[in-house]
């Protein structure tokens, strides 16, 4: 077989091992034989018949995707787990056996696991709720001798250790699971070994997406809150939102809490035609915003004065939406809890759809908003830039516009809605299908090679100057209002999501896809390299920092799309290993 053949086969080969290897974990054995047969089919059929094997692979993952809970069911999961959990401060000798022991007195230990924030914690999951009871009626009030408790039992424990000072010093036996991404010269150098840009993408997002453990910590970091403010209401709760469920989020992101008063009982009851009913005597306010308000002025000052590890609370009451912003400190995680964002609760769940029809979505957004966070397109600072949220929205109307489309319109998930899917929030129709098995994905088989080109080449030519985005429609809309870009928020429409970029960013990012497209069609930039050392190729040349030097406008960056600078680059590469750099 040419040398051209197997590059070719291994390309269509890609897609199908990088979408198994997202969906199809630790059914190892089953992807051996699925790799025996590539080879065997390869030497002895053609790529024809290994073409067939992707799309009987691709129908039987459609049918297993039926079978994937909506995003109301999961977190209805995470949070019975977070009820039955408990969050340990540990000494850094912890002994891991003798740590468990102690806890299983109380009762069965369903999981468990260790991390770093400011120092060693364990999250533990116990059985049932009794068994937190039991640990609590054991634990003391710590005695202090200068400073004063505030006897709030929360369960954010400390542990101690009663023994000899001898057994501190013994080498600790657990292992801490990782709370954020690893340093983007470490990942350049792990995509740089990869085999395929395909498997670069699957690779760079197994590397940034949330862990079990890491989304079992954000649910724990809620229920402890709804601990404090069940005080006042006893019925709520308080809800992760954002990216810390919509599938897209990465290892460190800021947790985004909702805390939601709509399952409080009474709320909307038919009263009796006649005879005697009782009903509960309220305070009043002038707005639903003043309640907000109210709500959650109480909440924050008791978050800052009762809740152990929360530190810098922040009440920012006259935003457009009203919010309480703390670090807790225990889990590391930034925190923002409103009380009414009902809209960015269903744009969540909506996010979250898209990201389970099919796992390219994912994929190419994990690996577009690395590219553009390592040449500052987007920011964690507010300005001018480009958002998250943006980026992805603008990703997902690029697989609609492919043909055919990879993912629905929104007014397509909206026909197939039924009547528990209707939602209305503030006269906005925020409509759409939560159940997977009705929605019917057509055939496309472009490899994330492919859709990661094309992503570049679409946005390197789109009409920002004249047209919306709006995933709604899936194709591109006559502006309603000047501005550089204008996405169209998908729930509340007369609303430009990205109405803070300016013109300058706009023209760094268009003049980014241009060099990327550029970059990404040159064989010297997407072929691996022999050798020992990891020499950048492929999607590793797209996250170098020294790529976005200099860059112009976009009307001179077309009159040379293959700069002298980019050119030196490439023959820089060749041979010339991953140097240390900073990076976000």
């Amino acid at each position: 077989m040419s040398m051209r053949n197997l590059v070719s086969f291994q390309r269509a080969m890609a897609l199908s091992f990088a979408v198994y290897g997202l969906h199809a974990r630790g059914r190892g054995i089953l992807v051996n034989c699925f790799q025996n047969i590539d080879t065997f089919l390869c030497r002895c059929i053609g790529t024809n018949a290994v073409v067939a094997r992707n799309e009987a692979t691709r129908k039987d993952e459609t049918d297993e995707k039926d079978e994937r809970k909506p995003l109301h069911a999961v977190r209805v999961e995470r949070q019975e787990q977070a009820e039955r959990s408990v969050l340990i401060s540990c000494h850094s000798g912890t002994n891991e056996k003798k740590f468990l022991k102690y806890l299983s007195r109380h009762g069965v230990i369903k999981k468990y696991f260790f991390y770093e924030s400011y120092g060693v914690y364990a999250v533990v999951e116990f059985a049932n709720r009794e068994s937190v009871a039991s640990l609590f009626e054991e634990a003391t009030i710590p005695s202090v001798s200068n400073d004063s408790i505030v006897p709030f039992k929360s369960r954010l424990l400390s542990l101690r250790n009663l023994s000899s000072v001898d057994s501190l010093n013994k080498q600790s036996d657990y292992q801490c699971q990782p709370q954020t991404t690893i340093p983007i010269n470490e990942l350049i150098q792990k995509l740089s070994r990869e085999e395929s840009i395909d498997h670069q993408m699957t690779s760079l997002t197994e590397a940034y997406q949330l862990t079990e453990e890491n989304s079992r910590l954000r649910f724990l970091v809620c229920s402890l809150l709804k601990d404090i403010a069940v005080a006042y209401f006893p019925e709520c709760t308080i809800k992760p939102f954002g990216s810390s469920v919509n599938g897209f989020g990465k290892l460190g992101c800021d947790l985004d809490m909702f805390l939601d008063l709509d399952g409080i009982h009474g709320w909307n009851v038919k009263m009796p035609k006649s005879g005697l009913s009782l009903e509960f005597q309220m305070k009043r306010a002038n707005s639903e915003r003043g309640v907000t308000q109210s709500i959650l002025s109480v909440v924050g000052e008791c978050v800052d004065q009762f809740e152990p590890g929360c530190v810098g609370v922040q009440k920012i009451l006259n935003a457009r939406c009203p919010l309480v912003r703390f670090s807790h400190q225990p889990s590391g995680f930034q925190c923002d809890l409103t009380a009414n964002n009902r809209v960015a609760m269903k744009s969540t769940e909506l996010l979250y759809l898209y990201g389970e029809l099919d796992p390219r979505v994912r994929s190419l957004v994990f690996t577009v908003r690395c590219w553009a966070r390592a040449h500052s397109i987007t920011s964690s600072i507010p300005g001018a830039w480009i958002t998250n949220f943006s980026l992805t929205i603008m990703v997902l109307f690029f697989l609609q516009t492919r043909r055919p489309p990879i993912i629905p319109t929104l007014d397509h998930l909206r026909e197939l809605a039924g009547p528990a899917d209707k939602s209305v929030i503030e006269g906005n129709d925020c409509t759409f299908v939560s159940d997977f098995s009705k929605i019917q994905l057509q055939t496309n088989t472009e490899t994330l090679e492919r859709l990661l080109c094309e992503f570049f080449d679409f946005y390197a030519t789109f009409a920002f100057s004249k047209m919306s985005i709006n995933i709604r429609k899936g194709k591109a809309q006559n502006k309603p209002e000047v501005a550089p870009l204008h996405i169209q928020n998908p729930f509340e429409t007369s609303l430009n999501v990205s109405k803070n970029v300016n013109t300058t960013q706009l023209q760094r990012f268009v003049a980014l896809c241009q060099e990327s497209s550029w970059l990404l069609h040159q064989s010297e930039s997407n072929m691996p390299r022999d050798g020992e050392t990891a020499t950048p190729w492929g999607l590793a040349t797209l996250l170098l920092p020294s790529q976005v030097t200099g860059i112009k406008s976009c009307k001179k960056r077309r009159q040379e799309p293959a700069s002298e600078r980019i050119r030196s680059l490439l023959e820089s590469l060749k041979g010339v290993p991953v140097l240390p750099h900073q990076g976000g």
